[in-house]
C-alpha cells in the first residue's frame, strides 16, 4: 500500500487506560520533586496560619473584647495581620515555584514529542497533515498550561486546606461540622460527572482544532494561496474555514457550559451554608442543646467560609484534570507511536566512507504485515562501485526514488539488505549515514532564513570563504552576490524568492558544503525547463565528480553517461548496462529514449 493511502495510526483500546495515563502524568513532574516538596510545605505552613485566624477571633470575641482586655486584644490583631502576611508571601513563592516546575514539564513534553516524530520514518509523514501535528505540539501541549502550572500546587493547597479546615471545624463544634458537611459526597459526585463530560468534549475540540490548524497550514502557505487564486477557489475555502470554524465555536460553548448549572447549584448551597449553620444553632439553643457562644459561631461560619472556596476549587481542579486528560492523551498518542528506523544497540561507525553500494536481493514493501500487498520492490541486486555511477529509469511507480531512499534509511528494506562498504546500512549509527548520504530532490526546500543560513544548515561552521566555494561550484554564486542583500537576502517562504533552478543551485550547494561521498540524485531536473536544466545539469555534475551517485531520472538526457543504468518496471530489475548496450537491446530503455525523442522540443 501506498503510504498516501495508509490509514493513520491509532492507539489500541484500552478500558484501564486512565488509572495507567494519570500514573504517566504523574510520573512527568517526578524529576521536580524537590522542589514540589518545597511547596507542599508552604502549602502546609499557609493552611495552618489559615486556619489559626479563626481561632484569633474566636478568642478576641469572647475574652479580648468582654473582659476589656486591651493587650491581649492587641496580639490577636497583629497576629491576624501577621496571618493576612504570611499567607501573601506563601502565596506568591507557591506561585513561582509551581509555575516554575509546569513551565519546565510542558518543555520537556514539547521537546519530547518533537523528538520523536524526529526519529519517525519518512512513511509516517506522508500520510500525516502538517498542520495536525502543529496543532499537537502547540495547541494540545498549550492547552495542558493551567494544568501542569497550577493545578498540583492548587490541588495540595486546597486538600490541605480543606482536611485542616474540617479538623478546626470539628474541635470548635462536631455537631456543625456534621451538618456542615453532609452534602460534601454529593457534591464530588457532581464534580466527577461534569469532568468526565467535559473531557469527551475536549476531545472532539482539539481535533477540530487540529483540523483548522491542518487547512491553516495548507492554504496559507504560498503553494496554498497560488493554487486557491489560480484555480479560483478563495471563496470557496473562506466558506470551508468559516464552517470548520463554526464548528469550533458550537463545541467551545459545549466545554464551558458542560455542568454550570449543576456546579452552579453546588456554589449556591455552599454560599447559603452560613445562614443554615445560624439556624442550627437557633434551634439547638431553643430545644435546649448545647449552647455555642458567639465567638464559636462566628469562628464556626469564618472557617465554614474557608472550606466553602478550597471545596469548590477541588471541585473545579477535579473537573480540569478530567478535561487534561484528553490533552494528555493525545500527546501520549505521539509518544507512543512506534519507531520503525531505530539506531542498532551498537551501531557501526565509519570514519571513511568509500562509497560502495550494494543491494542484495532487496524487498520492500510499505505494510511489512499484508503479504497480500505486492512489494514495491523485489528481488533487486545492483551493484555501485565507490565512484560509480547508476542511473535508475523507468515509468511512474516503478520504485526508483524508494529504492534510492533504502540508502540513507529514509525506508528500511523489508528482505535482503543494503550495503555500504560492505556494512548493512541498518547497522550503521545515524551520524555515519548523514555524512556519507547526500540527496537532492525534485522538492527543494529552503527554509524562511538568510541564503547564508539555509547553505550553514549543512555546515554550521562553515566559513564565508567555504560558501562562497560551494556556490560557484553550484554555478549560483553570482546570482547571489548580485541580489542587493547578497548571502543576507532572505529566500522567503519555502524559497519562493528563487525560481526553480535557483533553489535547485542552492540545493546542490549546500549537498557541495556538506560533501557527502556517496549522492542520490531524485529527479532533480525533472520540473525544468531545457534552458535551465543544462545549468543545473552542469553543477550536478561538478557535485557527482568522484562520487557514488545514484541518479533516478525521467529525462534520459541527463543519465547516458552512466556507468550502468538499471531499468525497473513494476519493482523488478527489468534491463541493465550501459547507454549504448541498452540501445542494441532495443527494450524498454530504447522505447523510453525513443519517447524523449518525440518529446524533445524543436527550434
Amino acid at each position: 500500500m501506498h503510504p498516501d493511502r495508509q490509514a493513520p495510526w491509532t492507539p489500541p483500546a484500552d478500558a484501564k487506560r486512565q488509572p495507567r495515563q494519570v500514573r504517566r502524568i504523574l510520573n512527568l513532574f517526578r524529576p521536580y520533586r524537590g522542589r514540589l516538596a518545597v511547596v507542599g510545605l508552604l502549602v502546609g505552613a499557609s493552611s495552618l496560619v489559615s486556619v489559626a485566624t479563626p481561632f484569633l477571633l474566636k478568642e478576641t470575641l469572647d475574652v479580648a473584647i468582654p473582659q476589656g482586655r486591651t493587650g491581649l486584644l492587641t496580639l490577636l490583631a497583629l497576629g491576624m495581620i501577621l496571618s493576612a502576611v504570611l499567607n501573601s508571601v506563601f502565596g506568591v513563592l507557591q506561585t513561582l515555584i509551581s509555575t516554575t516546575v509546569g513551565q519546565r514539564v510542558m518543555h520537556d513534553l514539547r521537546t519530547a514529542v518533537y523528538g520523536r516524530l524526529q526519529r519517525m520514518s519518512l512513511a509516517f509523514f506522508t500520510r500525516t497533515r502538517t498542520g495536525e501535528v502543529q496543532s499537537r505540539i502547540a495547541n494540545d501541549i498549550g492547552g495542558m498550561q493551567a494544568t501542569v502550572t497550577s493545578t498540583a500546587t492548587s490541588l495540595v493547597s486546597n486538600l490541605t486546606s480543606v482536611v485542616a479546615t474540617i479538623v478546626a471545624m470539628v474541635a470548635l463544634d462536631w455537631r456543625l461540622t456534621v451538618v456542615s458537611l453532609v452534602l460534601l459526597p454529593l457534591f464530588v459526585w457532581i464534580g466527577r460527572r461534569v469532568g468526565n463530560e467535559r473531557r469527551k468534549i475536549t476531545t472532539q475540540r482539539q481535533k477540530q482544532m487540529a483540523a483548522m490548524a491542518a487547512t491553516v497550514t495548507e492554504s496559507l502557505s504560498v503553494s496554498g494561496i497560488l493554487l486557491g487564486r489560480t484555480m479560483g477557489r478563495s471563496d470557496s475555502l473562506t466558506r470551508s474555514f468559516a464552517d470548520e470554524s463554526e464548528q469550533l465555536v458550537d463545541l467551545e460553548v459545549r466545554s464551558n457550559m458542560a455542568g454550570r448549572w449543576r456546579m452552579s447549584v453546588i456554589t449556591i448551597v455552599m454560599a447559603a451554608m452560613p445562614a443554615v449553620i445560624y439556624w442550627a444553632a437557633g434551634m439547638t439553643l431553643q430545644l435546649g442543646g448545647p449552647q455555642a457562644s458567639i465567638g464559636t459561631i462566628v469562628a464556626f461560619v469564618s472557617l465554614q467560609q474557608g472550606l466553602f472556596r478550597p471545596t469548590v476549587s477541588l471541585l473545579a481542579t477535579g473537573v480540569q484534570i478530567q478535561t487534561s486528560l484528553a490533552l494528555f492523551q493525545r500527546i501520549f498518542e505521539y509518544l507512543d507511536l512506534p519507531i520503525d528506523i531505530t539506531e542498532r544497540e551498537n551501531p557501526v561507525h565509519l570514519d571513511q566512507v568509500k562509497g560502495e553500494v550494494r543491494f542484495e536481493d532487496v524487498e520492500f514493501r510499505y505494510d511489512n504485515k499484508d503479504d497480500k500487498v505486492a512489494p514495491i520492490l523485489d528481488g533487486i541486486d545492483v551493484t555501485v562501485p565507490a565512484g560509480g555511477s547508476l542511473a535508475l529509469v523507468g515509468p511512474t511507480g516503478a520504485g526508483k526514488s524508494t529504492l534510492g531512499y533504502l540508502v540513507p534509511r529514509l525506508y528500511d528494506v523489508t528482505g535482503g539488505r543494503v550495503t555500504l562498504d560492505g556494512v548493512d546500512v541498518r547497522d550503521l549509527d545515524f551520524d555515519t549515514l548523514a555524512r556519507a548520504v547526500g540527496v537532492v530532490s525534485q522538492e527543494t526546500y529552503l527554509f524562511h532564513a538568510s541564503v547564508a543560513d539555509n547553505l550553514r544548515f549543512a555546515k554550521p561552521d562553515a566559513t564565508d570563504e567555504e560558501l562562497y566555494a560551494a556556490a560557484e561550484a553550484a554555478q549560483i554564486h553570482d546570482h547571489i552576490a548580485a541580489l542587493p542583500d547578497g548571502y543576507d537576502t532572505v529566500v522567503g517562504e519555502r524559497g519562493h524568492r528563487f525560481s526553480g533552478g535557483e533553489k535547485q543551485r542552492l540545493a546542490i550547494a549546500r549537498t557541495i558544503l556538506r560533501d557527502p561521498p556517496v549522492l542520490i540524485l531524485d529527479e532533480a531536473t525533472s520540473a525544468l525547463d531545457t534552458r535551465t536544466e543544462h545549468a543545473v545539469q552542469e553543477a550536478i555534475d561538478a557535485l557527482s565528480a568522484d562520487r557514488t551517485t545514484l541518479t533516478i531520472a525521467h529525462r534520459l538526457s541527463t543519465v547516458r553517461d552512466a556507468d550502468q543504468i538499471v531499468v525497473l518496471d513494476s519493482g523488478h530489475v527489468a534491463e541493465r548496462g550501459t547507454h549504448e548496450e541498452l540501445l542494441e537491446l532495443d527494450g524498454r530503455y530504447a522505447a523510453l529514449v525513443r519517447r524523449d525523442a518525440q518529446l524533445e522540443p524543436t527550434n
